[in-house]
């Protein structure tokens, strides 16, 4: 056995509760990465010994992370809010430990990079980088999608309809959705602490505030993170909707290509690329959200050709947020960052 594949990596975690932290925490568990020691951190633990965790079948004290007792450590996944990731984020670049953020904090700090694996994760080799951004998860879906594509094709268009699941608000989403549906089929008033209007049984066609140009925030970021992941030279665009599902996300994907093709040839495309679960045209399984649900690839099922156009194509793609969407990706980049194969 090789050295590298040897080496112990000392990790902590920090924001605990949170979704994406409990997806990665499972995964850990079942020894994605080999492990010296795991530690648990939450900013709102206040009291030593108030707060505890399952790891590995053991409890586990959750800590407050307080900065001198990252000392000493390789590895820190930052899965807590905005203004605590930052400020771990930046003791990692001063103090030399790696970081890798799960929560989008530094999607506006164009000097971290933002990684998906498989498809740009090169600028990470012959440098040493302490902080990696992991980029939203539907940039970690369309890229790997994309890059399959791009790698037998010439693509001239791409556009996308995505549906989003409330999971992209954390817990406070997930009960919004449960609380609502119980609260209509029990003739009870409705809450709103999430979404302004209701969610439960319906679709909202904005995830949040639009701009001048009908785009919301969400959208442009999307837009922009594939571009610097891809650096495409074809159009893209595309929306987001929100759903009423916990979670998943689904992707109604046209493609453009620059030169004809049929619907077998495009599928080669997707076949035997570990990443992705492919169903052929009229396959007798549909991709849904449930059977997509905590699965480890991207599924891409019920493809179209268009005959209105030369070259075109739709796909539908659904993947789980959290696993696929951060948690895996995540680990593959720990695996980069310290040579691990």
């Amino acid at each position: 056995m090789s050295k590298k594949a040897e080496r112990q990596l000392r990790v902590a975690l920090i924001g605990t509760e949170s979704l994406r932290a409990q997806e990665i925490k499972n995964l850990l568990s079942g020894r994605k990465l080999p492990l010296k020691s795991m530690e648990f951190y939450d900013p709102e633990v206040a009291e030593e010994y108030s707060k505890l965790t399952e790891f590995r079948d053991e409890p586990k004290v959750i800590h407050h992370p307080y900065p001198e007792l990252l000392e000493g450590l390789d590895l820190v996944f930052l899965a807590a809010d905005r203004e605590t990731n930052r400020k771990f984020g930046q003791l990692a670049l001063e103090k030399g430990f790696k970081a890798i953020d799960l929560e989008g904090s530094f999607a506006d700090r164009p000097e971290v990079p933002q990684v998906v694996t498989g498809v740009n994760d090169r600028i990470l080799e012959g440098r040493e980088v302490n902080l990696v951004s992991n980029p939203h998860p539907v940039t970690i879906f369309m890229s790997r999608v994309l890059a399959a594509v791009r790698d037998s094709y010439h693509l001239k268009k791409v556009l996308a309809v995505v549906l989003q699941p409330v999971s992209a608000y954390g817990s406070a989403g997930i009960e919004e959705l449960a609380e609502q549906s119980y609260a209509l089929l029990s003739s009870s008033s409705l809450s709103h602490k999430i979404f302004e209007d209701q969610i439960a049984f319906n679709f909202l066609p904005e995830v949040e505030r639009a701009g001048q140009d009908g785009f919301t925030a969400s959208e442009k970021q999307i837009i922009q993170e594939v571009k610097k992941v891809l650096n495409p030279d074809f159009d893209l665009s595309l929306s987001l909707v929100q759903a009423p599902v916990f979670h998943v996300y689904s992707l109604a994907v046209y493609l453009e290509l620059a030169e004809e093709a049929g619907l077998q040839q495009l599928e080669k495309t997707f076949r035997n690329r570990d990443a992705f679960h492919f169903q052929s045209a009229g396959s007798a399984r549909s991709v849904s959200n449930v059977r997509v649900a905590s699965q480890e690839k991207i599924f891409i099922g019920h493809p179209k050709k268009d005959q209105s156009l030369p070259g075109s194509f739709w796909l539908w793609v659904a993947a789980d947020n959290l696993t696929v969407g951060s948690a895996l990706n995540a680990l593959d980049i720990a695996r980069k960052l310290f040579n691990l194969g």
